[in-house]
């Protein structure tokens, strides 16, 4: 079935996956347009600006990873999608692909439905990205307007459904950055995550069998050919410095022929065709009904209290390793819990405790046998870490406090770090910023928090380290104190991790703090009052 209207072109399939003949429908409310912001804020490296666009480059290297509109903020790079106490996907993204002719306005059409959307997070990802390095034969041939890029040839369509089917399973990918002047990659690629929602956009988005098997839903921008020509010839004049004869001879010989032979006919594909592209509000509407429709059926929030009662009344898992509860220990220990001890003495005794929690730590890595000759010309056998190297990685913001003790045990240590914050509306751990080294899959990764009740934020940790490659059992979750609940939530979605701490008290009580517990660690250790969107294992913090 298909309906036509000069807002919209809806097609109707009695097969689609969302239900007994769901009708799939493009929308973007007009409430809260997307227009001017471009001049106001700066851009995600993924979000191509509204119009024209101004970029040599497929993404910009400084731009952050957001948009701004009056009344929120819309964070563009991603995050993983949620996942259950057994550390599962909840569901897959859902996936919009944008498909039409050049300078169509289907970035303009992609910005609106994210801010229509009002979810807060989102992935845009650009065809632009995915274009073929050109030899030098190649490269003469574009700098004289010779080269066609609107042919499927110009793109790397392995590479893009390799990138887009990771983005859909909220896995972390790298996306290149295309040079539109020396027609190369950079070296520098974009780390992003997969998001609720992934908007994929290009000429040629329809054109290949195994991309169309990730899009959820296909939107075609119908603009007459007319106004996609004027757009073409304002861009390349004001933006790239090309002549008029240049641009009306590549669209003659490429430009035009390609969107007959290879574009046009792909609106068979599409769900949803939406004529006017940007402005047709009455089409966005649709989609962004649609979309908001499909989220609801798919969404599954973090289930707290799915958490505190899993796994009652079990025995502490084997993976858990205890530092021994000498004198010493729990004289540290009677010090750092006393409610009345002042933050220097805080400070030195949290040092002492997370030294000794290192060195218990590092007799869980893996050695090998090796021999070295001593000054005297013996011989010793002794040991070598097998691996490549460690890496330390902190939840911001307690578990910085435990870098210091991990950089004066191990020597040129790598170290990362990450974010997680709550999200006031629905309860949820989200993660807010990342920066771990390369190659860090090779690693063998020290994760250390100061305190974990629940196991949220240590869960989400986790799995971010493994959507990174990192071998879960080369991954030792490393705590001052942690809550019975805690151990318990991290042993059974992440069975390999090992979990180190100096003592596990058993209580949580209603607001999830630990009993006895230690109470909040960053305030007590940074002398702050802690700021209401934390998220860290702090306990009272970590939900």
């Amino acid at each position: 079935m298909e309906t036509t209207s000069s807002d919209c072109t809806v097609k109707a399939d009695d097969q689609q996956q969302t239900g007994g003949g769901v009708m799939e429908a493009d929308s973007g409310s007009g409430d809260d347009s997307l227009d001017g912001v471009s001049d106001r804020v700066p851009r995600c490296p993924l979000t191509p600006s509204l119009s024209p666009r101004k970029r040599t480059t497929s993404q910009s290297k400084t731009e952050p990873p957001l948009l701004r509109t009056d009344k929120r903020t819309i964070y563009t790079a991603g995050r993983p999608p949620w996942y259950n106490v057994t550390g599962t996907t909840f569901t897959e993204a859902f996936v919009i692909g944008l498909c039409g002719g050049s300078a169509s306005g289907k970035t303009t059409v992609a910005n609106k439905i994210i801010e229509a959307l009002d979810v807060p997070w989102v992935v845009l990802l650009s065809m632009d990205s995915f274009y073929k390095v050109l030899n030098k034969d190649e490269q003469e041939l574009a700098a004289r307007s010779e080269y066609n890029f609107d042919h499927p040839d110009a793109f790397d369509f392995e590479l893009l459904v390799t990138v887009l089917r990771k983005l859909k399973k909220g896995k972390s990918i790298k996306v290149p950055v295309y040079d539109f002047t020396s027609h190369c990659r950079r070296k520098e690629w974009k780390t992003v995550y997969g998001a609720n929602v992934v908007i994929f956009e290009g000429i040629l988005a329809f054109a290949n069998k195994e991309l169309l098997k990730l899009l959820d839903m296909k939107v075609f921008v119908d603009t007459d050919s007319d106004i996609r020509l004027i757009r073409r010839l304002k861009r390349d004049i004001s933006q790239r410095g090309r002549n008029i004869s240049g641009i009306i001879k590549q669209y003659n010989k490429f430009v035009k022929p390609a969107f007959e032979q290879y574009i046009e006919p792909t609106v068979q594909s599409a769900d949803i065709v939406v004529p006017r592209g940007g402005e047709n509000f009455v089409a966005l509407d649709l989609i962004v009904q649609h979309v908001h429709s499909q989220l609801e059926k798919r969404t599954l929030r973090w289930d707290i209290s799915a958490l505190a009662s899993a796994h009652q009344g079990q025995p502490l898992p084997k993976t858990l390793s205890v530092l021994e509860s000498t004198p010493q220990v729990r004289g540290m220990h009677t010090i750092i819990r006393n409610k009345d001890t002042n933050r220097d003495e805080f400070i030195f005794y949290s040092k002492r405790l997370m030294r000794l929690l290192i060195e218990h730590a590092l007799s869980f890595l893996p050695l090998t046998p090796v021999s070295v000759e001593t000054p005297q010309g013996g011989i010793y056998d002794g040991k070598r870490l097998s691996g490549k190297r460690i890496t330390g990685v902190s939840i911001l913001r307690a578990g910085e406090t435990m870098e210091q003790a991990l950089t004066a045990v191990c020597k040129d240590i790598r170290l990362g770090k990450i974010l997680i914050q709550t999200n006031h509306d629905t309860g949820e751990p989200e993660l807010h910023y990342l920066r771990l080294p390369k190659d860090i899959s090779e690693d063998y990764v020290i994760l250390m928090d100061s305190t974990v009740s629940t196991g949220a934020a240590a869960l989400m940790a986790v799995r971010v380290l493994l959507d990174h490659d990192v071998a879960e059992h080369k991954i030792f979750l490393l705590s001052l104190l942690m809550a019975e609940m805690g151990v318990h939530s991290v042993a059974y979605a992440f069975p390999e991790v090992c979990i180190i701490t100096t003592a596990v008290d058993k209580e949580v009580n209603d607001q999830f703090h630990i009993i006895p517990g230690i109470g909040n660690f960053g305030d007590r250790y940074f002398g702050t009052d802690a700021p209401s969107d934390w998220c860290e294992s702090d306990e009272g913090m970590d939900v």
